[in-house]
């Protein structure tokens, strides 16, 4: 009976909240029309932690007659989230917070009102987005599409195929992420240049800075070019008609969890089964912790929602930069990213099990605790202390996150910088004193390998850098810890990916250290811990 569309909803709300999912309290005509017609929230990227956190904040306001319009998704990659998970039902998802004690809170997100490909092939969704674009009414584009699709070039500086060939074609039929945005704000700027912000909640460090050089780049490339009329990149450097805010976002997001798909299933929810689209698997329902921060440097030329009201901190520029730090380069990004490769090479499937090891929770411990917390600076509004203690003893360990290491190994190439090439920087001349931090980072070498510590052949997560590293330490073999020589040194030193030259800063050679331990031979990882983790 629990069929998730408006008409079942509407039709079955009190089945719905017998089952224990609560529904919404608005209008569906009315939202929908008003969002149309009067567009203020754009979202590109239609994922996990936008249903369960972004579009969720929206709708409480909604929900207390704080605002009077919803959202509107789109996707820049994967055509068929749209064409599969959203529309087919009329853009509703379940969010489920799931609470340590075993507890799951469940409601329908309802405030998504129309899902849309960004894509210039597909002719009827661009020019809605144009339209959307150009509404004066418009507020906020805001992005969820990670860290990697605001680069415009490869590990080697080359242009990546696509935003070549827009930078080279112009605006009119883009094929890059960001050529497509870039197309899009001009769109807004030939329509009379209204004020617009260009939030991105990406996990990454300073995140507004990222997509404004992307969008630029393409902007001031189509106007050296002569490909379209002047003024578009003097209008983008205008803060108080394009502004980019810095923001920090925090929530645990994991994959889908069995346990709640079976959960769901029990209420009588018949939507439950996994979805599957040529690029991922995904779900109606998008299950997280129940623990959130969303800091935001509070830069709206055009306005903005009072999210506040719903929990979002704004501040300035400089205090989203701390918090930023703070969360990304001590406080949790490091630790998840130790506990990743480290929980990959000791065969653990959960983060949850990998903080009863002993020797893995000390292991994130001291690189919290002892090599970041001294050169992190307190933004004041989050206390680092508190914050990394609610990390270790309450998030991290909560059994009902099926959050995995294998999930946050993803990319790792991309992060190692800032999660942990910061606090190198930040500790200066005694940077070469450090322990963990360097261990954390032979692990993660160790872990390129696709070799666990009992000697069984494991693929890599995903990360755009994969094969590059993973050539550099060709002939390797675990048991033969001589068959590292030179062979880290092109990584350890590559600053494109640490932000560093570890050598320059004393630590490449105790990186290659720790590794050669690492490759000594079977169980090689778990001595390596239990000799440095003390």
């Amino acid at each position: 009976m629990l069929q998730l569309n408006r008409k079942n909803v509407a039709a079955y709300r009190e089945q719905w909240e017998d089952a224990g999912i609560k529904t919404y309290n608005f209008s569906d005509s009315e939202v929908i029309e008003k969002t149309g017609s009067k567009p203020q929230w754009l979202h590109f990227g239609g994922g996990n932690i936008f249903r369960a956190f972004i579009a969720r904040l929206q709708q409480e306001l909604l929900e207390r007659n704080l605002a009077a319009t919803g959202i509107i998704v789109a996707t820049t990659h994967n055509k068929e989230v749209i064409t599969k998970l959203y529309r087919p039902y009329d853009n509703l998802s379940v969010a489920v917070t799931m609470h340590a004690n075993g507890d799951f809170t469940k409601k329908i997100i309802g405030n998504i009102t129309e899902a849309l490909v960004c894509d210039s092939a597909e002719k009827d969704d661009w020019q809605r987005l144009k339209e959307i674009i150009a509404a004066p009414s418009l507020q906020i584009v805001s992005f969820t599409i990670t860290e990697k699709a605001y680069k415009l070039k490869d590990h080697n500086g080359n242009y990546f195929e696509d935003a070549a060939e827009d930078m080279k074609k112009g605006p009119e039929n883009p094929q890059s992420p960001m050529g497509c945005i870039t197309s899009l704000l001009y769109t807004r700027y030939k329509g009379g240049g209204q004020p617009i912000a260009f939030l991105s909640l990406d996990n990454c460090s300073h995140n507004g800075d990222k997509i404004k050089e992307a969008v630029l780049h393409f902007a001031e490339t189509w106007e050296k070019n002569k490909l379209i009329c002047s003024g578009f990149s003097a209008y983008i450097n205008d803060k108080n008609k394009v502004a980019f805010p810095w923001s920090m976002i925090d929530k645990i997001t994991p994959q889908p969890s069995e346990k709640v798909r079976i959960h769901l299933k029990k209420c009588g929810f018949k939507n439950a089964d996994a979805i599957h689209t040529e690029k991922s698997e995904c779900s109606l329902f998008v299950n997280a912790e129940k623990t959130e921060y969303l800091v935001i440097e509070d830069k709206f030329p055009n306005g903005r929602p009072p999210l506040e009201k719903a929990g979002v901190i704004f501040t300035d520029k400089d205090t989203v930069d701390k918090i930023e730090h703070m969360k990304v380069c001590t406080c949790l990004n490091p630790l998840h990213t130790a506990l990743a490769v480290y929980g990959c090479l000791l065969g653990y499937t959960l983060i949850a099990d990998e903080m009863k090891d002993a020797e893995l929770k000390k292991f994130i411990e001291l690189i919290g605790y002892k090599e970041g917390l001294p050169v992190v600076t307190d933004p004041k509004v989050l206390n680092p202390k508190k914050f990394i203690d609610e990390v270790i003893k309450e998030r991290f360990n909560n059994p009902n996150v099926p959050d995995t290491p294998q999930r946050i190994a993803s990319d790792t190439s991309q992060k190692v910088g800032i999660r942990f090439g910061e606090t190198i920087k930040a500790h200066g001349k005694k940077a070469a004193e450090l322990e963990y931090i360097p261990l954390a980072i032979a692990g993660w070498c160790r872990y390129l390998l696709g070799i666990d510590d009992a000697g069984n052949v494991f693929t890599p997560s995903p990360d755009p850098l994969l094969k590059y590293l993973q050539d550099n330490l060709t002939g390797i073999k675990v048991g033969e810890p001589d068959t590292a020589k030179g062979k880290l040194t092109e990584i350890l030193s590559n600053k494109n990916i640490f932000g560093i030259n570890l050598y320059e800063v004393d630590l490449g050679k105790k990186v290659e250290k720790y590794f050669g331990e690492l490759i000594s031979g079977k169980n090689a990882v778990r001595n390596v811990l239990k000799k440095y983790v003390r």
